[in-house]
């Protein structure tokens, strides 16, 4: 049976582990930390094979299941599994509702179930639909159906009343079948923490959520464009002193490094990796400190400096020319634009000076800069595994501070050009 063993809990943040997880009993996941995102059940742009070369891989993943659900068929004909069927079979596996990398669509739920969107477009996912999906995946931890259409500016409290009513009616309808299904067994269902801005709402969705038989929870709706730091930060923390301390909680779409960081503040304990992701689209690489050692290493015209920067239309953070549509567009004071001509075409060092992953010691920022122009696959397949490999590394400094009690000074590195 799963266990949370927390090690430590310092200002709200709590570092430890979860043993005896996942389908087997035999998966350790320590936390704060992040799932490994992926993609239609791989992670995006890697080979399995080539993903094996990035450092400090986590040990759980997140499948996102509007990229999964139109082959949830075939699956089921395999009658083993996802993670068999994806190559995954040695990760702990969790399944999320939407794709944390891609901005929901708004208007598109309704009272018997929810909206996503795969390659061949709109799929509408009743209670029923959804967990015939589950049993054909049997992922370790999945989480509930839920209606999070509340991130609009102009959406009423009508609407987010409605969305918690919603949520927790597919929650109670989704745990009868799971109790009932042979294929989910050794599966753990995740609630649903919905509620937009309101703070009566939140708590409301907290408390009820918290009377079911969940194994942990999922924060959704916290995005940046949802609401405002200081709103964000408040209902954090006060849904969070409502939850149980012996149950995880996931946080959805909340993934660049100062955002991460208040939300650890909170006691939030894990999250996705979208945001290396987004930022391999844009065709930048992570370059963002997270000790003092890195620090030193961080060249100054590699990172937009502090907000008033950010916020002109400049060749720093106008989109990307290797931006997807669907995904986030600007770049942030996180991370280097290679498709600069300007700056990087002949500039022979490596993307990250001091960094041990494979693109740093063997490529330079003019070759990926040159594989941007010229369109090669293998240019995002390099900013993929350096940006997992930073942002792996960053949880693992977290955990680190944690434990040594200089989580403030992390903080402080890592957010000083965002002032």
């Amino acid at each position: 049976m799963m266990k949370v063993l927390l090690s430590n809990v310092v200002n709200g943040c709590r570092v430890g582990s979860i043993t005896e997880v996942g389908r087997h009993g035999n998966r350790v996941l320590e936390f704060p930390g992040c799932l490994l995102y992926t993609r239609c059940g791989s992670a995006p742009h890697l080979t399995h094979d080539v993903l094996q070369k990035v450092d400090s891989l986590p040990v759980g993943v997140q499948l996102t299941l509007p990229t999964l659900a139109e082959q949830h068929n075939i699956v089921k004909d395999f009658q083993h599994g996802i993670g068999k069927f994806t190559g995954m079979e040695d990760y702990f596996l969790y399944c999320s509702v939407q794709d944390p990398a891609l901005r929901e669509a708004t208007g598109y739920n309704f009272n018997k179930g929810v909206s996503v969107w795969g390659s061949g477009g709109r799929i509408k996912l009743e209670v029923a639909d959804f967990m015939s999906i589950q049993k054909a995946f049997r992922p370790d931890w999945y989480q509930c159906l839920c209606d999070g259409d509340t991130v609009s500016s102009d959406t009423s409290n009508k609407r987010v009343r409605k969305s918690v009513d919603r949520t927790l009616n597919f929650l109670d309808k989704c745990l009868e079948i799971h109790q009932e299904s042979q294929e989910l067994k050794g599966s753990e269902i995740l609630g649903v923490i919905e509620g937009g801005d309101l703070l009566e709402e939140r708590l409301r969705s907290a408390r009820e959520t918290c009377k079911r038989p969940v194994a942990g929870f999922v924060l959704d709706g916290f995005q940046s464009f949802a609401m405002e730091r200081e709103t964000r930060k408040n209902l954090l923390t006060a849904v969070l002193e409502v939850l149980p301390e012996d149950k995880p909680r996931i946080i959805h779409a909340v993934s660049r490094p100062d955002e991460v960081l208040e939300a650890v503040e909170c006691g939030v304990d894990f999250f996705d990796s979208s945001f290396p992701y987004q930022v391999t689209e844009r065709g930048c690489a992570l370059v963002f400190p997270f000790s003092k050692k890195s620090d030193s290493d961080v060249c100054e015209e590699t990172m937009i400096q502090g907000s008033d920067d950010a916020t002109k239309e400049t060749t720093e953070n106008k989109p990307c020319q290797g931006s997807n549509e669907g995904t986030q567009s600007r770049r942030t004071e996180f991370e280097m634009d290679l498709n600069d001509r300007e700056k990087y075409a002949q500039d022979f060092r490596p993307v990250l000076p001091g960094c041990s992953c494979y693109c740093c010691q063997n490529h330079s920022r003019a070759y990926i800069h040159h594989l941007l122009q010229t369109g090669e696959l293998l240019a995002r397949v390099l900013l993929m595994m350096h940006n997992f490999h930073h942002y792996f590394g960053f949880f693992s400094a977290i955990r680190e501070s944690l434990h040594q009690g200089t989580f403030q000074e992390l903080k402080a590195i890592v957010t000083q050009r965002t002032k």
